[in-house]
């Protein structure tokens, strides 16, 4: 479970305020209101592996990650997994079930040592009713998880698995700002083939194959995306052998 504080977010440095104040939904409050969404924000860590919760919980608190990774994914009774997200150092999680009141519809994961700010529902519904802007945000928030999922289903259904690959490597890699030696993702080939629905080992042929032509570069826990164009026409294709 997470090791909680109970000191409020405004104790700790602006550093890690920032994450609240950088993300799109926040960074147009008020200061006065930014300041009472700060005094709700309480301090968490979790170790990797930790779960924060768990499909059916109670859907209770909304939360932003400071640094590290957190893992969405669901479970069959018979051990198998499907990775659904992997939520990065400036996103927030959770709304789900933190707006409708619902049950938890998936399983959360710490993916490495964490850091998070954690909002309780109790306090976190009156703010939003008090900020009609802030409202509108969480909808195109659902309206792009929605999204997001259509398209993971669509792939799994209707791509064959270079297309699968290289549609998830390019969402991912989308998280991350271009930089000269590529997009760096932190994501093993366990967890890439969790998300795609196929085999460790052919994702490693696939992506060897791809680094042999220097479109992507595997790293120990990553995959650098070095050719994303490449990768586009490979999606948008959805079709060709393994190999291709």
């Amino acid at each position: 479970m997470p090791q909680r504080r109970t000191g409020e977010a405004h104790e700790f440095s602006n550093g890690k305020l920032s994450v609240l104040r950088k993300h799109p939904f926040f960074a147009d409050l008020e200061p006065e209101a930014f300041e009472q969404l700060c005094r709700y924000a309480k301090h968490s860590t979790l170790k990797r592996g930790a779960t924060l919760f768990s499909k059916g919980d109670p859907g209770n608190s909304l939360y932003a990650v400071i640094s590290g990774t957190v893992k969405m994914s669901i479970s069959s009774p018979d051990g198998r997994s499907a990775i659904l997200n992997i939520i990065e150092p400036g996103e927030i999680f959770g709304e789900i079930a933190l707006l409708d009141g619902g049950a938890r519809s998936a399983d959360a994961i710490a993916n490495s040592n964490c850091e998070l700010f954690v909002i309780d529902r109790r306090e976190f519904i009156p703010f939003v009713k008090e900020q009609p802007g802030l409202a509108m945000k969480f909808i195109e928030l659902l309206c792009g998880r929605l999204r997001w999922t259509s398209d993971q289903v669509e792939q799994i259904i209707l791509q064959n698995l270079p297309g699968r690959l290289a549609s998830a490597l390019l969402r991912l890699s989308e998280k991350h700002k271009p930089a000269q030696q590529g997009r760096t993702i932190a994501i093993t080939q366990q967890e890439i083939s969790e998300m795609v629905g196929m085999t460790r080992e052919s994702i490693n042929k696939q992506l060897r194959a791809w680094a042999t032509r220097d479109w992507v570069r595997l790293e120990h826990g990553a995959i650098v995306v070095l050719n994303a164009e490449m990768l586009r026409e490979l999606a948008e294709a959805g079709s060709g052998s393994e190999g291709e």
